[in-house]
């Protein structure tokens, strides 16, 4: 079939091959037929995008003030002595305390004591009886005598009571960990902290504070 040389179909078959080829060029070609349309039914002022929010994806409108920040962890650490004590347990509450006004500035967070020596020991444990503390005494001798025959302990370096304390030490821990909240330890009403000194003559202990939380 011969190809139809006449101007209309060669219209129709230019417009059909920029469609199908140069889509671009054809929307050229018609923008000035829908510029008044486009002129007449445009907004006055353009639409603002909704853009949508989560948590992790705020709105561009948002300020850094309006988002909320997470809080900010601190931590501090300070070493400190305990008053020199011979055999015995101790209740360190209020000494614990005095050693530590930054306390006041957590609003909630955790204190960790840490002895530095190896025949005492840090505990937790009823804080009103002192008969309660001299009961605990009693009992860890009984649990580690010293050993007068020497049938018990091979270490003796520093005395009867030298192998004793570390076995006394091993068995109530070097450490205790305590909450804090609004400035304050948060015990229960009858727990204090306990120093437990395990060498016959007085020592001096030092012990290791680290407070971890959110400063108020």
């Amino acid at each position: 079939m011969p190809f139809d040389t006449n101007l209309r179909n060669t219209s129709i078959f230019l417009a059909i091959f920029i469609l199908a080829f140069f889509p671009s060029v054809f929307h050229l070609l018609l923008k000035p037929f829908t510029l008044p349309f486009d002129l007449f039914g445009a907004p006055l002022a353009p639409a603002k995008q909704l853009l949508p929010t989560c948590a992790c994806c705020p709105p561009a409108s948002c300020t850094a003030a309006d988002i909320p920040q997470p809080p900010t962890m601190s931590f501090f650490q300070k070493q400190f002595s305990l008053p020199s004590k011979s055999r015995g347990c101790y209740l360190i509450t209020d000494e614990v305390t005095r050693q530590l006004p930054e306390l006041k500035d957590y609003k909630v967070g955790i204190l960790h004591l840490f002895v530095q020596h190896t025949s005492c020991a840090l505990s937790m444990n009823e804080n009103w009886d002192e008969e309660v503390r001299e009961d605990m005494s009693d009992a860890l001798d009984r649990l580690a005598p010293e050993d007068r025959k020497g049938n018990l302990y091979r270490h003796s370096a520093e005395g009867l009571d030298d192998m004793p304390a570390h076995i006394k030490s091993s068995l109530m821990g070097a450490s205790v960990t305590v909450p804090i909240t609004n400035g304050r330890l948060n015990t229960g009403t009858w727990q204090g902290i306990y120093y437990m000194e395990f060498r016959a003559s007085k020592h001096s202990r030092k012990v290791v504070a680290t407070i971890q939380g959110e400063k108020a």
